[in-house]
């Protein structure tokens, strides 16, 4: 390969990134260059020092992004993620689709859902299985949202019976009982959520006057309008919190397209972001924040899609890594790095209702080398 001249930077700047335009200039034996790394780097110039910690021994407990040079073996090494795995739960007592969903991958409540039919059905996870609730929704419904967590959570909108079809509804959890809670500004289904029961966020949906972008914020007593989504849609994925939101994904107008539309919330207003690599509708999310989430599933408009994607407050990366069960209408809830799927069901050309439970953990980092390529 002959002799290589390399310049190594010594300044850090935004997201992380290495300043390649100043730093040591030095010559690299051939035999040290591989086609694709850095290899046996004997030294590294004290002006990285600000830059680069170097050590004899790789750090105990290190910090993901954390980057090293390990003097005693001439190696420059990262800790990053391998990317999430799934595993199966325990499956649901009741078989539906388009529950409520909430709370975290160990600690979890399902309410409501098509079974088939409206359903009030209430079900708690303890992150291995799934018990049935004495008491369920005063309004036994399907195609709703919630949000919270499984001690204190909330119902919200979703399909009944009755009349009107689609309902501003909203019921309070308090781990034990639903009760009625002040209603939404306005009829929604198949809306996004995201925060607690005491602030929280509702987004999208669809109503007989259309598909929606409609943005209603809660602050534990009633609802007020807030700005508007830049997309309108429904059968979209969300979370976060009141402040900090992400909506990915969903029906657009006409009804029978699907987008890889992303947004981000900062408690004022949306701002459209880059979009994921694969679009689709009816699909599950979570996330803690708008700087990282997990979409997962949905239909892509002519399949269901086993496609897990993780957002890292810029882009969308696919992760190699999917689904156990090919579903879609599925509801997601919990973090990026732990997730938790329920109450989907499969197709087309068939749509079988699911009681299937996945769970989703990306604690699978590790070491690694860093290459130049």
């Amino acid at each position: 390969m002959g002799i290589i001249t390399r310049s190594i930077a010594n300044n850090i700047v935004t997201s992380g990134k290495l300043d390649g335009t100043d730093g040591l200039n030095g010559v690299i034996p051939a035999s040290n260059i591989a086609n694709v790394s850095l290899n046996n780097v004997t030294a590294l110039s004290a002006s990285l020092g600000d830059a680069i910690e170097s050590v004899a021994t790789d750090p105990v407990s290190p910090s993901e992004g954390q980057l090293w040079y390990n003097t005693t073996i001439g190696v420059l090494k990262v800790y990053k993620s391998l990317g999430g795995v799934w595993a199966a739960g325990g499956n649901m007592n009741t078989t539906r689709t388009t529950a409520g969903l909430a709370g975290t991958q160990t600690s979890a409540i399902a309410a409501g859902g098509f079974a088939p039919g409206p359903s009030s059905a209430t079900e708690l996870y303890n992150g291995t299985s799934w018990t049935s609730n004495p008491t369920g929704l005063g309004t036994a419904r399907y195609e709703l949202s919630a949000l919270g967590t499984q001690t204190a959570a909330l119902a919200v909108g979703g399909y009944t019976t009755g009349a009107p079809p689609i309902v501003a509804t909203v019921e309070s959890w308090n781990g034990t009982s639903w009760s009625p809670s002040p209603s939404m500004n306005i009829t929604k289904a198949d809306a996004g959520t995201a925060g607690i029961q005491t602030a929280g966020l509702t987004f999208g949906g669809a109503n007989p006057t259309g598909i929606l972008s409609a943005t209603e914020s809660w602050n534990g007593t009633s609802w007020t309008t807030v700005n508007s989504m830049n997309t309108a849609r429904s059968y979209l994925a969300g979370c976060g919190i009141q402040t900090s939101a992400l909506a990915f994904g969903g029906y657009v107008p006409p009804v029978t397209t699907s987008t890889a539309a992303t947004e981000s919330w900062n408690g004022t207003s949306w701002t459209s972001v880059n979009s994921l690599n694969t679009a689709r509708r009816a699909l599950g999310g979570a996330g803690a924040l708008n700087t990282a989430a997990v979409a997962f599933g949905g239909n892509t408009t002519t399949v269901t899609t086993t496609a897990t994607e993780e957002w890292d407050g810029t882009s969308w990366t696919t992760n190699p890594n999917s689904m156990g069960n090919s579903q879609q209408n599925m509801r997601g809830t919990g973090t990026q790095s732990a997730a938790l799927s329920a109450t989907g069901r499969a197709g087309p050309p068939t749509f079988t209702l699911s009681n299937a439970t996945e769970e989703y953990t990306d604690p699978t980092l590790a070491v690694r080398k860093v290459t130049l390529t």
